[in-house]
């Protein structure tokens, strides 16, 4: 299953759309960068978040959430409490080709600061907005910097085609836009 490089990341981001708005570089002066790189693409987060919170003392529970656990904030930059977590979406929409999987990996700024940014596979046919999930694991406040990088999707070609992709099987999540929770 090897690692798609540059080429065509570009190639299946201007001929098919799998990336909007697509970056054609690395994109960093002044920024955590974004943008395709040698065998990835560097994502950025919206400035739309949702940061947990413990006002109403409610129990998480992935069954049957209660929004009220999140404040939301359309800002530039958004800080996390001390030992909490915020949701946000990544800028750019993505449709995954039926060959692919699609990985996420934090970009190395945010984990040397303790923020750890986690996402679960991209399926074979999954397309949305990417929900990303900044963990601040440190005792003190951390900022989260609007329409920057965030996170690094590498792309994985299988050794042949699925049987059942995502869209086949009529994913949850599928053509998600914005900020989305946790769905049973």
């Amino acid at each position: 299953m090897p690692v798609m490089p540059d080429t065509w990341i570009r190639d299946k981001a201007k001929s098919d759309g799998m990336i909007e708005p697509f970056v054609d570089a690395q994109k960093r002066e002044g920024t955590i960068s974004y943008g395709v790189s040698s065998y990835g693409y560097d994502a950025r987060v919206s400035n739309e978040f949702k940061v947990f919170t413990n006002v109403d003392s409610v129990t998480v529970d992935p069954k049957n959430f209660n929004e009220q656990s999140f404040v939301e904030r359309d800002t530039d930059v958004c800080i996390i409490p001390p030992n909490s977590f915020a949701l946000a979406r990544t800028v750019e929409f993505f449709r995954i080709p039926r060959d692919i999987l699609v990985i996420c990996l934090g970009k190395s700024t945010y984990a040397r600061c303790g923020i750890i940014v986690n996402v679960t596979p991209l399926e074979p046919e999954w397309e949305g907005h990417v929900t990303l999930e900044f963990s601040n694991t440190t005792p003190l406040p951390a900022k989260i910097y609007a329409n920057e990088g965030a996170c690094q999707f590498l792309f994985l070609k299988a050794d042949s085609m699925c049987e059942t992709s995502y869209a086949d099987r009529a994913g949850k999540y599928q053509g998600q836009t914005g900020v989305t929770l946790p769905k049973l």
